[in-house]
């Protein structure tokens, strides 16, 4: 069972100081309880007390680190079933699978796809995590894979996918100083897995006949001192996949059992057997539920943007909205003769727009002031878009000064606004544009049109 802050408060030092930035030991012991401060951040704790607590704070599920520098990030580490109960904590990663089996070309064809899927969306980088290396019988085609891939330099974490503890052990040669995932311990060899990634504490992909046979396998690894896992979901089916995905979060999260309180791994171009839609619409099934490792056999961009689009939406705080980056954007090669549209940083509200008008072929200046990241009529009503800031925000980007076009266009559900901006911004000709963002296109038509004819 977890601790109360009660249970923590009996094992800390009592202190009469501040050190920890708390003012009693029994609101800093409170903290801990919900998770909202580590307990080493107490300077005063004994180490027979902080190791007897460390284990019994941490979440439920273990959090495990891969990769290293630029492309190290976390895994696990979640405390609840759904969004909605808090938030998730670790997003699932995506890793694209090579094999000494392929070809040459297919190698080349993969590598190339992946260096491809790297952009910037609300301010987070999308690409590839995980360059999975697979084991295919050919020793030393495998191990000029993985320097293939070194050389590459593709700035993900490396995942060994090799039930051969022999070659996994020349492949670590390569790799063992990036901290890659070693995958491929099985209930016949997994003492020998263990002991190649013991000492330098890698993480092991761990995998079972059956959710019982992984749950006793886990057990084992775990008597042998080795906590660093990533447990296979199963990948016979999607059906069975789904089950025990759901299985074991809820038997760690909410049985409280820490036996099965590690990450997963999804093997989805297993599931999939070839056909790429079907990989995607199930990739997106384990982005929501509870695949940390997501595993495909390629990517290209027009899958890739759906996919990173839904992650990015599923594990983003409930409680802070994604926002855009306050600017002005320039759409269809616009210069200073282009009219300005105005809208809000709510990042749903600027994707809808932006690619309204990015449809409509009108050059568009599209100025997005601080709205504190709410929808247009949220916004207005929180008094985060009114008159005064809108006319503001034009003047400080260098539009009024800079801008021959003096064209501003308003939101059509804030055209109360108008007064009050031709006020604040001498010179501008405001104009309501429509309601909905769908009718763009047709009213930056029509304006264009106006303004050729003067």
């Amino acid at each position: 069972m977890a601790l109360t802050g009660l249970d923590i408060f009996k094992l800390t030092p009592k202190k009469n100081c501040k050190d920890c930035g708390f003012p009693t030991c029994l609101a800093f012991s409170m903290k801990v309880a919900t998770g909202g401060i580590e307990i080493e951040k107490c300077p005063h704790m004994s180490p027979e007390s902080l190791a007897k607590l460390s284990d019994a704070t941490a979440p439920l599920m273990k959090t495990v680190t891969v990769g290293k520098g630029d492309g190290a990030f976390k895994l696990g580490g979640e405390t609840v079933l759904f969004r909605h109960e808090k938030t998730f904590v670790n997003r699932s990663r995506f890793a694209v699978i090579l094999s000494d089996a392929m070809t040459d070309e297919e190698i080349e064809a993969k590598i190339a796809n992946v260096k491809k899927i790297n952009y910037v969306r609300i301010g987070e980088e999308m690409k590839v995590e995980i360059i999975g290396c697979k084991y295919g019988g050919n020793k030393e085609k495998y191990l000029s894979l993985i320097q293939k891939v070194k050389e590459n330099d593709l700035h993900g974490a490396y995942m060994l996918v090799c039930e051969d503890a022999d070659v996994v052990k020349e492949a670590l040669v390569l790799v063992k100083e990036e901290n890659p995932i070693v995958y491929g311990a099985n209930k016949e060899n997994y003492k020998e897995m263990v002991e190649l990634v013991k000492k330098d504490k890698l993480p092991l992909g761990v995998h079972g006949g059956s959710l019982e046979e992984l749950y006793g396998l886990v057990e084992e690894i775990q008597k042998l001192d080795h906590r660093e896992l990533i447990l296979n979901v199963g990948s016979s089916s999607v059906k069975e996949a789904y089950e025990n995905s759901v299985q074991i979060r809820r038997i760690a999260l909410k049985e409280e059992d820490r036996t099965f309180g590690y990450p997963s791994i999804v093997f989805v171009n297993e599931l999939a057997k070839g056909n790429k839609h079907l990989e995607i619409a199930v990739a997106s099934t384990f982005v929501m539920k509870y695949g940390s490792i997501i595993v495909l056999e390629d990517i290209d961009y027009a899958r890739a943007l759906p996919l990173f689009a839904l992650r990015q939406n599923i594990f983003t705080d409930p409680q802070r909205p994604m926002r855009v980056e306050p600017n002005v954007y320039q759409i269809n090669s616009a210069d200073e003769n282009a009219p300005v549209l105005v809208t809000v940083d709510f990042a749903l509200t600027y994707f809808i727009v932006s690619g309204e008008i990015e449809r409509s072929k009108v050059p568009v200046q599209l100025a997005i002031p601080d709205a504190g990241g709410y929808s247009v009529l949220t916004a207005w009503a929180a008094g985060k878009f009114g008159g005064s800031s809108i006319a503001k925000f034009i003047k400080e980007s260098g539009l009024d000064e800079n801008h021959n076009c003096k064209k501003l266009v308003l939101p059509g559900k804030v055209a109360v606004l108008k007064g009050d901006i031709e006020e604040n911004l001498p010179g501008w000709e405001v104009i309501v544009g429509p309601d909905e963002a769908m009718h763009l296109p047709k009213f930056l038509k029509g304006l264009q049109v106006e303004a050729l004819a003067l």
